[in-house]
């Protein structure tokens, strides 16, 4: 039986795909979980317009990415911590502070998912992080951690 996949399959198709699975697979499995839906022309002319405004968005978010991948690569960012003497932080700089700080500095909202730390940062000084906005895009950003000033006391 043909069928046309709604949804991505592990290990069986794609979305969009158009493929021959057994009877009792689409009847029993596919079709009531609203993963696939019967091929006849009606469904695959209505998936062709899908499958192109797919791409069409596809593109337009790709620009996007890039434009943004642009615009974040070389910039400088600047944290202030709490440290202990010697550098050492209190606690540490992750990339949830880096996607906080990085959207008070340029108004870009990235992901902190995005953002690539080999381990958290735990001391002073100036790190150069990757952020991946795609498989292909992935500026670098400088992120300098600085010394919170100690609050006087009176």
């Amino acid at each position: 039986m043909k069928v046309i996949f709604i949804e991505d399959v592990p290990n069986v198709a794609k979305s969009g795909q158009m493929k021959d699975v057994a009877d009792g697979y689409a009847r029993n499995y596919l079709i009531p979980r609203k993963l696939a839906v019967f091929a006849n022309s009606g469904t695959v002319k209505a998936m062709a317009a899908k499958m192109e405004a797919r791409k069409k968005a596809d593109a337009l978010a790709e620009i996007e990415i890039k434009d943004l991948g642009e615009s974040l690569n070389g910039k400088e960012i600047f944290i202030e911590a709490k440290s202990g003497g010697k550098e050492r932080l209190y606690g540490s700089v992750t990339n949830a502070d880096i996607a906080v700080e990085l959207e008070k500095a340029t108004g870009l909202d990235v992901d902190k998912r995005k953002i690539k730390l080999v381990e958290a940062i735990h001391q002073l000084g100036t790190y150069e992080v990757e952020i991946r906005l795609s498989k292909d895009i992935t500026p670098k950003i400088k992120v300098t951690v600085t010394e919170k000033p100690a609050e006087e006391t009176e």
